[in-house]
């Protein structure tokens, strides 16, 4: 099997994961940021040659067969479509894009390159998650009635400062950088959203953030279910639950923790979910922790897809439809 060749945009926190993995099952060839400082010094640590500038390392470096987009939100759309449009794979974090046009002009660029674009969902390897999904989509629920989203999270002044994030062109919104991966889940496993009610406040992060810190909603489906979200990155000290509860026709189950880690409760009709392997720990970057950490998997899954013909874990238009329900939300409501 021919070894990948990789690239990176962006060298931030979350770089330093896609470069750990990369390493694991491919090789990292090359890096880039704005920040000569923070491309050098992750280009040292894997032996990968460092920029300033995409045009600079996508010219310099034909050989790459993947290039990772970890830059600030805002630029994920452009920066993806420069790879792809240079011929290069591309793996993008979450979110895919700010709008729903960005992301359809990256799908269509994708496909007129004829180059594969995977996105970042790494919540869906959760054991719990998988679980979940399997046990949905063989209709052990029945109809489902309703689901609720619960995101408590800590996010501390220090979080936001000298930074992109808590900023409306690069950040985008709370849903946008923390929750993205929590609104996926809803998507993939209740299915695609109707009708939304919203209400915001921002409540903690006034003349900190553009945005909101704190969002209650509620939804119907297209399939007839209702739910909820509430979310809030004011939990005070730390991240407090991560949780989607789901209540069907032929049972109840919720996925809790602090990163939908936890199977915390389940009651089925002539069914139960046992022996769930340990995931991962969740991505710890310091101050503060992150969504659960199965990078691993992503980066498996793009080798698969690559090399032997896989089946792509996450696609762009499922990446899209993130984005569309997060607008949809947003457009439904302001900040009080």
């Amino acid at each position: 099997m021919n070894v990948l060749k990789f690239g990176i945009i962006g060298c931030g926190r979350i770089a330093q994961r896609h470069a750990e993995h990369i390493q694991k099952t491919g090789k990292l060839i090359a890096v880039c940021d704005i920040d000569e400082k923070k491309a050098a010094a992750l280009g040292a640590k894997y032996e990968a040659f460092p920029y300033k500038g995409v045009k600079d390392m996508l010219a310099a470096h034909r050989d790459l067969d993947v290039v990772a987009v970890c830059s600030p939100n805002g630029l994920h759309a452009t920066h993806s479509i420069q790879a792809l449009k240079a011929g290069f794979h591309v793996l993008c974090e979450k979110p895919m894009a700010l709008s729903v046009q960005d992301c359809g002009d990256m799908i269509n660029t994708a496909e007129k390159a004829n180059r594969r674009l995977f996105i970042v969902k790494q919540n869906r390897f959760n054991p719990p998650v998988a679980a979940v999904k399997k046990m949905i989509e063989e209709d052990r629920l029945g109809k489902i009635y309703s689901a609720q989203l619960n995101c408590f999270w800590n996010r501390n002044d220090e979080y936001y400062k000298n930074s992109w994030k808590g900023t409306r062109d690069l950040d985008g919104g709370t849903l946008f950088t923390q929750f993205s991966h929590f609104i996926d889940l809803l998507y993939w496993i209740i299915g695609d959203v109707k009708e939304v009610q919203s209400f915001f406040g921002n409540y903690h992060h006034q003349g900190i953030i553009e945005f909101e810190d704190t969002g209650c909603i509620s939804l119907k489906f297209y399939n007839g279910a209702i739910g909820t979200i509430n979310y809030t990155v004011n939990s005070f000290g730390k991240n407090m639950e991560g949780s989607l509860a789901i209540f069907g026709e032929k049972g109840t189950v919720k996925i809790g923790g602090q990163y939908l880690n936890e199977l915390e409760y389940q009651k089925i009709d002539g069914f139960e979910i046992k022996d769930l392997p340990p995931g991962n720990p969740p991505n710890n970057y310091g101050q503060y922790f992150g969504s659960m950490s199965n990078h691993d998997k992503v980066y498996k899954n793009v080798t698969e897809v690559l090399t032997n013909g896989g089946v792509i874990a996450t696609n762009g238009f499922e990446g899209l439809k993130t984005v569309e329900i997060i607008d949809k939300i947003y457009s439904a409501g302001k900040i009080s």
